[in-house]
């Protein structure tokens, strides 16, 4: 179990990395939308490549922000049983989840978008519109989001069941989000 814990807290560690980087794609995406707005009603001049980039950067900060999330065990749930039962029961739902929802779809996904992916990095897509970009990078991050999904949906597993054998202590809180 030790090797195991060693591999998820790398498994973590890249999550966590990914997610700051995520962070920081909120606020390049704030400042490219001021700009885009300050130049278009300024200089009466716009560009399709500066909405792209935005959704681009939207995309990014969902698609790769998702493993953080899950890391820091703040994903969305069905809270109808979750909230009423035990911590052990909670670590057999997160286990059970995780094995039979979570990590095949996440790995369906990821050999989905991947010819979708390829095909347009080989073609060399570029959008429709005048002044767009090319598309293939924005494919990419589908492929690089459900991937480290995948990962740390394994790192989760991995620490379900070594809470589940007793080897470390896992806190199971979990507030409902405010709505």
């Amino acid at each position: 179990m030790p090797a195991f814990l060693t591999v998820s807290r790398l498994i973590d560690s890249i999550s966590q990395f990914v997610g700051r980087l995520a962070e920081y794609m909120v606020l390049f995406c704030c400042l490219i939308s001021a700009a885009n707005a300050l130049i278009r009603y300024s200089f009466n001049y716009s560009s399709n490549g500066w909405l792209e980039i935005q959704w681009y950067l939207f995309a990014f900060v969902v698609v790769l922000g998702a493993a953080h999330t899950l890391r820091m065990n703040e994903h969305v749930r069905v809270d109808l049983i979750y909230g009423a039962v035990s911590d052990r029961a909670k670590l057999w739902i997160d286990t059970i989840g995780l094995v039979a929802f979570l990590i095949p779809a996440c790995i369906f996904l990821t050999w989905l978008c991947w010819p979708f992916f390829w095909v347009s990095f080989q073609q060399q897509e570029v959008s429709a519109n005048a002044g767009g970009l090319i598309r293939w990078p924005v494919k990419l991050i589908l492929v690089l989001g459900f991937g480290l999904l995948t990962l740390q949906g394994i790192s989760e597993l991995i620490k379900r069941i070594a809470g589940l054998t007793g080897h470390i202590r896992i806190d199971t809180k979990y507030e409902k989000p405010l709505q």
